[in-house]
């Protein structure tokens, strides 16, 4: 595994006391890439409000503009986004981010020309034939580098024509959820819309497969969600259909990040005392939505009233170990980890082996880091298993995972001496962690 080397590792503040602190989460970066994207294949501007600001946002934008969507600031903080005919000619930075690397490409094969393609050198490590052998399928030109076992990854060549057929495809989304959305969002500029069909094992992240058909259905898009043989799906579907058509503009509201802000309300669990978000939607396509569960499960008191959600680290300070299968929502893993590294029983988290393909490998990296500190931890076939453990302090490291970051994070606040190195890399989402990380924990129980 290639760790980061990053110079000055940002100190961990352990917690002085119980918190009581209320923290506003930035908007949903993979609702924000989403609606960015649509925004540029719409039929007339977009006013996103609320949006993410930050590395991963950043490059979309950046990537949009170069494909010749025009997006301007609206009010502070917002985008406005006018679409353009999708022009070649240009090179896109995806960095390490999956929904630039994946959801760019079918949006490139419908300029009128080149469009090059590149990103970190770890993006050039995750996975990319499913989206790339599904472009050709439907009729896309791309020329892409080859990982060792022979599939496609990073750079690519998307050798545009201004148009692309569509029609029925099938792809292994196994390794990642955005290998279909991908599909989806591009479909409905296709000629023929798509009907694609996962082929492979088990599907995970399916909320982010929803995610893109609720966005999708707000622009006026028709999706279906079916089985394979096309019936409509009562549970989990594994076949979608899009039909071409317009996409709207109009004013688009981003909820907050949920997953983001998994370690803040981690902290009610590890800290002790209570964390606030306000602006909780009361119903979501959000994976992160399964932390008012997962909490529950593992110690805490938590209450959605209002818009606001509440979570109360249990008054003993015991936090409960967890069997839970986290297929749905695997963005969760890093911080559910760091929870169970601090319970007083083993934990077993499943249903996560996609996770060896993100930022970094993710379950080793837990172990690694754990194993770092004291604790027990060992990888499964499909996900971890943690023992309670005596932990000390040592210097964890990010491998440039913003997720890694902030679970270094959590474990700091109950030991003392923990370090991270390359906090930065948490711009990829929050683009002032180690400030909002302090500012929560200055609202503490009893402060004035």
């Amino acid at each position: 595994m290639t760790t980061t080397l990053a110079a000055d590792p940002w100190p961990a503040p352990t917690a002085s006391g119980p918190l009581d602190a209320v923290v506003e989460v930035p908007g949903s970066k993979s609702l924000t890439n989403r609606h960015l994207l649509l925004a540029a294949l719409a039929d007339s501007p977009t006013e996103l409000i609320r949006p993410l600001h930050s590395r991963d946002s950043a490059l979309m934008i950046a990537a949009l503009r170069e494909l010749g969507a025009v997006i301007d600031a609206a009010d502070p903080g917002d985008l406005l986004v006018t679409p353009r005919p999708l022009r070649g000619g240009g090179h896109i930075d995806a960095g390490l981010a999956g929904t630039v690397m994946r959801f760019v490409p079918p949006v490139a094969a419908l300029a009128d020309g080149e469009v090059r393609i590149d990103g970190d050198e770890r993006a050039r490590e995750r996975p990319m034939g499913p989206v790339v052998d599904a472009l050709r399928t439907l009729g896309a030109d791309i020329k892409a580098a080859t990982m060792s076992d022979g599939a496609a990854a990073l750079p690519l060549i998307v050798h545009g024509t201004g148009r692309l057929a569509g029609g029925r495809v099938n792809v292994d989304a196994s390794a990642s959820s955005q290998f279909v959305s991908a599909l989806l969002l591009a479909a409905p500029r296709f000629e023929q819309g798509i009907d694609v069909r996962h082929v492979g094992s088990a599907l995970p992240s399916l909320p982010h497969i929803a995610m893109t058909a609720a966005v999708l259905r707000d622009r006026g898009v028709f999706v279906e969600e079916l089985t394979g043989d096309g019936e409509p799906a009562d549970g989990a579907p594994s076949r979608w259909r899009v039909r071409p058509g317009p996409v709207s503009g109009g004013r688009i509201v981003v909820e907050p990040d949920l997953s983001n802000a998994g370690p803040f309300l981690a902290a009610a669990l590890a800290a002790g005392g209570r964390v606030r978000v306000p602006r909780w939607p009361a119903t979501t396509t959000q994976a992160g939505a399964q932390l008012r569960q997962l909490l529950a499960r593992m110690g805490a008191a938590v209450d959605l009233s209002g818009d606001t959600l509440t979570v109360t680290g249990p008054a003993d300070g015991a936090i409960h170990g967890i069997d839970a299968d986290l297929h749905e929502a695997g963005e969760l893993t890093p911080t559910i980890a760091a929870l169970c590294a601090l319970a007083h029983s083993p934990s077993r988290l499943r249903g996560i082996a996609h996770l060896r393909g993100h930022e970094t490998d993710r379950l080793a990296a837990i172990t690694t880091e754990l194993t770092r500190l004291g604790g027990q931890a060992r990888e499964t076939e499909d996900g971890l298993e943690i023992h309670p453990a005596a932990l000390h302090g040592g210097t964890v490291d990010s491998y440039a995972d913003h997720r890694m970051a902030t679970f270094g994070a959590v474990l700091g606040l109950r030991v003392p001496g923990v370090a991270v190195r390359d906090v930065g890399t948490t711009a990829k989402t929050l683009p002032d962690f180690p400030g909002m990380w302090s500012a929560m924990l200055a609202q503490r129980r009893g402060a004035r």
